[in-house]
């Protein structure tokens, strides 16, 4: 079973007015995607010069577009395989170059503790993806897992704008390295329950014949 903190997509009646307002001006699903991929930058630029509650500001609404591209492209007919490879690779971008704000910002407080955390994070974060990719790759369908990438982003947002940082990132690194693990897991077992030789039918057992008793002489 499925288990997840956040659903995978926002309710659709949360987000159709503002795809036909794109749809309007003309927006493109790699436009928003490329947007996504600058305005977490620049959250990661604030975030490592000290800005850290306005750095969260920006990681969420930076983040925020990646729940209209897909949902454009679908609304446009344009969903192709390049646009989900295109917005996956830079949804791991935009989640990297945060993290690595955050870590240089530890770096420079003299805090390292903070800075091993978000290398964790990252490290946990992109094996989350790749454990997926990989399975992917393999015919799996593999969407298995308590902390993906909405919950990553909410809580790295959160941590930002309300300063527990080193609380928030210890949750983030846990959880995505728990994560997976998770999906490991479940990808293993798939893998095996498929890779396992059919049972063969029992032959049928065939009587031992009795020996005839001889006769007495």
């Amino acid at each position: 079973m499925n288990v997840r903190l956040l659903p995978a997509r926002p309710p659709a009646a949360a987000i159709d007015p503002i795809v036909r307002v794109l749809v309007a001006v003309g927006a493109t699903p790699a436009m928003l995607t490329t947007a996504g991929l600058v305005g977490n930058v620049f959250a990661a630029a604030l975030i490592a010069r000290g800005d850290i509650f306005l750095g969260g500001v920006v990681v969420l609404l930076a983040s925020a577009l990646d729940m209209f591209d897909g949902a454009l492209a679908r609304a446009t007919g344009t969903a192709s395989r390049f646009g989900a490879m295109f917005d996956s690779v830079l949804d791991r971008f935009s989640e990297a170059v945060v993290l690595f704000g955050i870590g240089w910002y530890g770096i420079k407080v003299g805090d390292p503790e903070q800075a091993l955390l978000a290398f964790a994070a990252v490290v946990g974060s992109l094996m989350v993806s790749y454990v997926r990719a990989r399975a992917e790759g393999l015919n799996l369908q593999l969407r298995d897992g308590i902390f993906t990438r909405s919950e990553r982003v909410v809580l790295t947002g959160a941590m930002l704008i309300l300063g527990y940082v080193t609380i928030g990132l210890w949750v983030l690194a846990v959880a995505s390295l728990f994560t997976a693990f998770q999906r490991l897991w479940i990808a293993s077992r798939m893998l095996l329950a498929e890779d396992a030789p059919p049972r063969s039918a029992s032959p049928a057992r065939v009587p031992r014949a009795t020996a005839k008793p001889e006769p007495r002489r």
